[in-house]
């Protein structure tokens, strides 16, 4: 059922001339999150043909294991740092977890623990974080750290009171923000319904940066990525959240 509903919107778009090829001036970075725990679709997620952005999770059974395995086979690897959410429980986030309750020194202990932890990363993005992205102290505190060992910053807009963007361009640290989650319900059908909100957006968006996950949903988002490569191959280019900066920065440049 799952490949007939996918065949039959990939027809639909094969028919259109303009969508022979992709847009060289178009781009599309999936961020997966959550490796570092043996999650499900760890593997199958790994061997998707597109290049990905890899959140791994510090201080977990498969922290290292994953951050190697995904930059071994060619993706980006993030740090994907635990913060607390406005509901829900401390026990939910895991070790390292950054909290409202922590001091400076130990928030900027924890932040670059966990980037020791991952190997290969290049950014950070938040694992939940809804109050410590809305707190500008805390955040300041991150912000600082990342921009000190190198590191941009993605922020996945777990809230819409999120400080980073004012905070990130007064530092002048290199960010993104997240403008699609595939899987936040747990359904295939609504995993294929994201998938196909993706592809639409592309034909007026220039750029897009989707998040999907490994854990409770990684093997059913694992299988429609598989069959939408050829269809977002079709829209855009497929690149890692690196690659999009260099790809702004440029444009900046230019103009």
């Amino acid at each position: 059922m799952i490949k007939k509903i996918i065949i039959l919107f990939f027809m639909s778009i094969l028919i259109t001339p303009s969508n022979c090829f992709a847009e060289s001036n178009k781009h599309v970075a999936i961020v997966i999150d959550d490796f570092g725990n043996g999650m499900k679709g760890t593997n199958e997620i790994l061997s998707l043909p597109i290049p990905l952005t890899v959140a791994v999770m510090p201080f977990l059974s498969t922290t290292q294991r994953d951050a190697e395995l995904a930059y071994e086979k060619g993706h980006e690897v993030i740090v994907h740092l635990p913060m607390e959410p406005e509901n829900g429980k401390k026990s939910w986030l895991g070790p390292g977890a950054i909290t409202e309750d922590l001091s400076e020194q130990e928030i900027r202990k924890r932040v670059n623990e966990a980037i020791d932890a991952v190997p290969h990363a290049v950014g950070m993005n938040n694992h939940m974080g809804s109050k410590i992205t809305s707190n500008k102290r805390i955040m300041q505190i991150i912000l600082e750290e990342c921009q000190k060992r190198g590191l941009y910053y993605l922020d996945s807009k777990t809230s819409s009171k999120s400080v980073v963007p004012m905070l990130a361009e007064q530092l002048g640290l290199p960010y993104l923000e997240n403008q699609l989650f595939f899987d936040e319900q747990y359904t295939t059908s609504h995993i294929i319904k994201q998938a196909n909100l993706l592809v639409k957006k592309l034909e007026s968006t220039p750029q897009m940066i989707a998040i999907g996950h490994v854990g409770i949903a990684g093997e059913k988002t694992a299988i429609v990525l598989k069959e939408y490569v050829p269809i977002v191959k079709e829209k855009a280019k497929p690149v890692t959240l690196s690659d999009l900066l260099i790809i702004n920065r440029n444009i900046i440049d230019i103009q």
